[in-house]
């Protein structure tokens, strides 16, 4: 008989990046505090109280209500796991109480939530390890499934998943990657032989995500029931549906006055009134299902924007010149063996330094002024190359005890 059963895998992506003072030309060589720490702390505790908390709470009543069935995964950066530790402890206890129900997968992904895929793949595997290593510490977990950031992907992202000993890696379920094919099943990539592809199904996530709230959407208003006849809908024509997303869509993105909680709330009893419907994480659905092709990435591919590439991050010339230049100290970094240097260096590779130099205003805009403390892209490029300037100078009072050369720009 063939199989009608559908199953929802959740993935929240949890993230907040380390944001830039206003650093001007007269703090060059003065003084190397670079981050707003209160403004840090600020934004953290918010979105902590809108919505970490109290979805953690919500997603945990779930859990214990569907006696386990409902099931989710999370992605946390090391730089939110960080802020976490440091502003709001009680966050980590939260999740830490999720993971602890075995209802709750964590994946892995690069712990300064960076590009480095694109730019050093010593870079981008040191980085993984370290976030390896967090996640060992915190919830004393080893994480199956790879996600890297903003699902940036291409064949090579899986090919070096997979000699990490990853089972699976999480991909943007495009159009133009997929044609005629359904993101509703697994797939596998060219170049590694047994790691699986979870795709996502955009359109489902992008209706809770981003249209949940949108009065002219012909959806609204969404109501559980309303997407669960969706997922319905899908059964015999799809192994998987896979709703990633941003958590902050809950509470932060999607304020809780849209009802973005109720829905929450009642969606897992919804989607499991259909006795053929259940929910996985992302490992139980590489161990459940078997990919039905191939799927040749060859040009990189993200979750980002309405174009699914990285126009979002390097659309621009400042954006090219700012991660280019920040990727050209790597070597003096590492080699200066001062931790501080490193650790700034590494905070200024999260990608959002570079989404907020976005000057793609018109169909994304909204998203990429999202808690951007410059006013215009350009005042994000000038502190960015004030810091780096500052960085260099740093590195030339280090090189003289090293030994070694700095390179001039």
């Amino acid at each position: 008989m063939e199989n009608k059963m559908v199953s929802v895998c959740f993935y929240f992506q949890v993230h907040q990046p380390y944001r830039l003072r206003k650093y001007r030309v007269f703090d060059i060589g003065r003084y190397s505090n670079y981050f707003d720490e209160e403004k840090n702390r600020e934004i953290l505790n918010k979105v902590a109280d809108k919505c970490y908390l109290p979805a953690n709470r919500l997603i945990l009543d779930l859990i214990n209500e569907t006696d386990g069935k409902f099931r989710v995964s999370f992605s946390l950066t090391g730089v939110v796991l960080d802020q976490f530790q440091e502003y709001r402890p009680e966050v980590i206890d939260s999740f830490q109480e999720l993971v602890d129900t075995g209802c709750v997968e964590l994946l892995s992904e690069t712990y300064y939530h960076s590009l480095a895929f694109l730019y050093s793949e010593r870079e981008f595997i040191e980085q993984i390890e370290l976030h390896r290593k967090k996640i060992r510490e915190i919830f004393n977990y080893k994480p199956k499934v790879f996600r890297n950031t903003e699902l940036v992907y291409n064949n090579r992202v899986a090919y070096l998943a997979e000699k990490m000993e990853y089972k699976g890696v999480l991909v943007e379920g495009a159009d133009y990657i997929l044609g005629w094919r359904s993101p509703n099943f697994l797939y596998r990539p060219k170049m590694a032989n047994n790691i699986k592809l979870l795709l996502k199904n955009y359109r489902l996530s992008d209706d809770i995500a981003f249209r949940f709230s949108l009065q002219s959407w012909d959806g609204w208003p969404l109501t559980a029931d309303k997407f669960a006849s969706w997922i319905n809908a899908i059964n015999g024509n799809g192994n998987v549906v896979n709703l990633f997303m941003d958590y902050e869509t809950f509470g932060e993105h999607q304020w809780k006055e849209t009802g973005i909680f109720e829905f929450l709330r009642h969606l897992p009893h919804e989607i499991l009134k259909h006795p053929d419907n259940n929910f996985m994480t992302p490992s139980e659905v590489i161990k459940t299902y078997e990919p039905v092709g191939d799927l040749d990435v060859r040009n990189i591919l993200s979750w980002a924007d309405i174009e699914r590439d990285l126009s979002a991050w390097l659309g621009n010339e400042m954006q090219r010149t700012a991660i280019e230049k920040l990727y050209e100290l790597e070597n003096a970094v590492k080699e200066s063996k001062d931790g501080e240097l490193l650790e700034d260096w590494r905070r200024l590779q999260t990608a959002d330094h570079f989404y907020y130099m976005c000057t793609k205003w018109f169909n994304d805009g909204d998203v990429h002024k999202y808690f951007n403390a410059f006013d215009r892209p350009h005042d994000s490029f000038i502190a960015f190359m004030n810091v780096l300037e500052d960085m260099r100078i740093r590195l030339y009072e280090n090189s003289e005890k090293v030994g070694m050369e700095v390179k001039k720009w």
